[in-house]
This record gives C-alpha cells, structure tokens and sequence, in this order.
C-alpha cells in the first residue's frame, strides 16, 4: 500500500522520502442541511442539502539510516507536503480513483526510536468527491491502467463517447452529476455543419441552442459554461444553458445538424 502524489505536475514517490504508509482514509460526507423555520409550523422546512469538504488522513512510519538521516529527511518530508497549491493523491488499492488536495493540519513525528517515527498527515478535499485518473476519452479498458474494479464501468463497447447520429446516449459511471455549474468539467464539442444547432439531454431536460450556423471545417465547443466556435465565445447566440449529466445513462437528440458531423464527451467520472 502507498500513495502517488501528483505535485505541481511531478508524481512522487513518499518511499523514496523514508515513509512507509500505514493507513489510508477518508471520512464520510459531510452534509450540510438548511433547515427553515416558519412560524406557526412544526419543525423546520428542508431546503436542501450540500456536502462540506472532505478529511482524508495518512498514516506513515518513517525510518532513516541513523539519528542524523532520520532528522534531514524530516526536512525533506515538510518540503514535500508544503503547497500553496492543491496536489493530487491516489491511493494504491484504488489506483482509479484521484483525491484533489491541501495538507490542512501541522505535523511532527512522533519518535519510536531514534530513527524511526510515525507521522500523521491530515488532508482537506475542498471538492469532496474523488475523480477517475482516465476520462472518458481514454481507453475504457483495464489494459490503459488508468481504470479499476467497482469504478461503476460497463463493458466497454457499450461505451462510447463520440457520436455521428442525432439521437444517442451518455454513460456518467460516477455517482455524482457532472455539473458544469459547480465547475465540473465537461467538454462537448461538435465539429460539423449545423444550422441552429440545439444539444438536449432528455435526461435532464437541460438544453444548449446556438442561433447561428456551422461549415463542415467548424467546430463548436461547450468548455463548462463556456459555449465557443472556433475558440472564440458565441455565448451571447446561444441560451445561455449548460448541460449536466446524471449518474448512469442520459439519453440526448440533437437537432440543426446537417451532412456528416461528430459530437464527443470528455470528462472524468466523480465518485462520493
């Protein structure tokens, strides 16, 4: 068992800092509820309900050759975890799977012998959700390594994330919506000829109408919230509307394509 860190676009190993991880966890959501009381009502009005940012703690032992490596890779291990940055990790029993975040806790070792100690590192997630390390334009297969069991993933021909029909379907894997509104990300781009383009999921009923048209060379982007042709914003011709994908399968039609075209879906699955 150990963990890769991703920081500031470097993957580490901690082995190769003294630390042997003893224990890797996360604690549960945490919901955050807005109860409403009302006079002459019983009880409080449920408005809704939101999840906090997320602990995650390890647990290392940390050896080195003698008392005097023992205190100069200390050193080393505050260098390595201090980050005004986010950083990623990913947990070896569940090397699918990648955690966004910022040590949120001081540290010391607490001494077993002279030059052997255990550390506790405490993390906060501020998106509380893990990510998949592959996106869904990655090969959807065990082979790539970017992908594990219980990661919610069918066979992976019935997987397809680009399309040349108007009427198809998108697998969100993951147990949380991919929402572009609390920035998610999701790129959907479409490259072709349309006149009046509309992409509607009729999963969610979300729609995105464009007010213009396409040639074959064009590309038309959904980058979040941004809506692009050719990289250059077109969102004032547009509904102002996002797509969001629900966990499992939404169903989608398009409408204003014309001759030949392809729509793709890239984005990562979010786990709870």
């Amino acid at each position: 068992m150990y963990l890769t860190i991703i920081k500031n676009g470097e993957t580490i190993d901690h082995r190769n800092y003294g630390l042997k991880l003893l224990s890797f966890r996360k604690d549960s959501l945490t919901h955050r509820t807005d109860l409403q009381e009302i006079d002459g009502r019983n009880g409080s009005v449920d408005t809704g309900t939101t999840f906090d940012v997320r602990k995650l703690t390890a647990v290392f032992l940390m050896k080195g050759v003698d008392h005097l490596d023992y205190h100069l890779l200390l050193d080393e291990i505050y260098d390595l975890f201090a980050t005004q940055s986010e950083m990623d990790v990913i947990d070896s029993r569940q090397p699918g799977k990648v955690w966004t975040v910022k040590v949120s806790s001081t540290y010391e070792p607490e001494d077993i012998t002279q030059r052997s100690g255990k550390l506790t590192v405490e993390f906060t997630a501020a998106f509380p959700f893990a990510s998949s390390l592959g996106s869904t334009l990655d090969p959807l297969t065990f082979s790539a390594d970017k992908w594990q069991v219980a990661q919610g993933l069918l066979p992976s021909d019935e997987l397809v994330y680009k399309h040349k029909t108007n009427i198809f379907r998108i697998y969100n894997a993951g147990n949380v919506t991919i929402d572009p509104g609390e920035d998610v990300p999701l790129n959907i781009t479409y490259k072709g000829s349309s006149s009046n383009l509309a992409i509607k999921n009729k999963t969610t009923g979300q729609t995105v109408s464009y007010t213009g048209s396409s040639i074959v060379s064009d590309t038309i982007k959904l980058e979040g919230l941004r809506h692009l042709k050719n990289g250059v914003s077109i969102y004032a011709n547009t509904n102002r509307g996002f797509i969001s994908l629900s966990p499992g399968w939404n169903d989608f039609e398009l409408t204003g394509t014309s001759s030949s075209f392809e729509i793709s879906f890239d984005f990562y699955f979010l786990y709870k």
